[in-house]
C-alpha cells in the first residue's frame, strides 16, 4: 500500500465565500447597510446581485438569500441594503452582525438589472422602491452609466422619509465621488417620493407617472420614449408589475441578458 493510498481525498471546494463584515450602518428600525470584504477574485457587473447569508444554527444548513450589491463594480468592499424582519429566518439574525463577524456570499453573481440588458438610450430611469434602491447605488457610481447616458434619473419610493436610505449621498454626496464626481454632478437627478407622510413629492411612484406629475417636476415630455428612454425596475411586486405594464402602453419592450430592451427588471425578487 502506498502513502498515496493512505491520503484522505482532496476537501471539496465551498459553495461560500465566508467573508469578514467591515461595517454596519442602522438607519432605522426597519432598514440596515453592511459592507464585507471582496475577495480577490470576485468580478461582477454593477446592477448584479449574490446570494448572501449566515450559517445554519447547530451546525445546520446556512440561511440564504438574494441580496443586490449595492458597490459599483469596481469597489474593494461590496455593500448591501437590508431590512429586517423581526421574525425573518435571516434577517433577524443577520440585523446583529457587527464588524469582525463573518457572513457567507455566493461566488456567483447573477442578474439583469445592468447596462448590458439594455439597448442604446438618451435617458436612464432607475425606479426602486424600499431597499430596491440597492442595485442603483451599484450602477450610479459606475463610469459606463455616464458614457452610455446624458441624463441618469434615480427615482425611489418609501413609506417614510426616514426610509430614505442615501439622500443626502444621492443629493449631494456623489458629487465628491473622485471617479464619478463630476458627471453625477452634470447627469445624475434623484428623485425621492413618500406615502405615509407629508412630502414635497407625495405618493406611489406609479401614480406620479400616471398623473404627469414626475415629468412636470423634471421639466421634462410627459411619458416615456422607447426612442429615447430606458429604464430599470426594483422593488416591491405591485411596483414592478405596474410600471412594466405602464411602460408596455409606451411601447417599451422588456430586455434581458441574452436579447437587450428598453426596460429591464429583476424576476429573481418578483417569485
Amino acid at each position: 500500500m502506498t502513502d498515496a493510498a493512505l491520503s484522505p481525498p482532496p476537501a471539496k471546494p465551498s459553495a461560500f465565500h465566508e467573508l469578514e463584515v467591515l461595517w454596519v450602518r442602522h438607519w432605522t428600525d426597519r432598514l440596515f447597510s453592511f459592507a464585507i470584504a471582496r475577495p480577490g477574485d470576485f468580478r461582477f457587473r454593477s446592477g448584479e446581485f449574490v446570494m448572501l447569508g449566515l450559517p445554519g444554527e447547530d451546525g445546520g444548513k446556512p440561511i440564504l438569500r438574494a441580496y443586490s450589491i449595492a458597490s459599483p463594480g469596481w469597489d474593494e468592499q461590496l455593500e448591501f441594503l437590508s431590512i429586517k424582519v423581526p421574525d425573518g429566518p435571516l434577517t433577524s439574525r443577520l440585523q446583529n452582525i457587527q464588524p469582525g463577524d463573518t457572513v457567507l456570499m455566493g461566488k456567483k453573481p447573477t442578474g439583469t438589472l445592468v447596462l448590458d440588458a439594455l439597448t442604446g438610450g438618451e435617458r436612464l430611469w432607475l425606479i426602486g422602491t424600499g431597499t430596491g434602491l440597492a442595485p442603483w447605488l451599484s450602477v450610479v457610481r459606475d463610469p459606463d452609466t455616464y458614457a452610455r447616458f446624458g441624463q441618469v434619473v434615480v427615482c425611489h419610493t418609501v413609506r417614510n422619509v426616514a426610509d430614505l436610505t442615501y439622500r443626502d449621498f444621492l443629493t449631494s454626496g456623489i458629487h465628491d465621488d473622485p471617479l464619478i464626481g463630476d458627471e453625477a454632478k452634470a447627469q445624475l437627478t434623484y428623485y425621492p417620493t413618500v406615502t405615509r407622510e407629508p412630502f414635497e413629492t407625495p405618493g406611489r411612484i406609479t401614480d406620479r407617472i400616471k398623473s404627469g406629475a414626475l415629468f412636470a417636476d423634471l421639466g421634462l415630455p410627459a411619458g416615456f420614449s422607447p426612442e429615447r428612454d430606458r429604464v430599470m425596475l426594483c422593488g416591491s411586486m405591485a411596483m414592478i408589475k405596474e410600471t412594466a405594464e405602464l411602460l408596455e402602453t409606451f411601447g417599451m419592450r422588456e430586455g434581458s441578458n441574452a436579447e437587450p430592451g428598453d426596460y429591464v427588471l429583476e424576476r429573481a425578487f418578483v417569485g
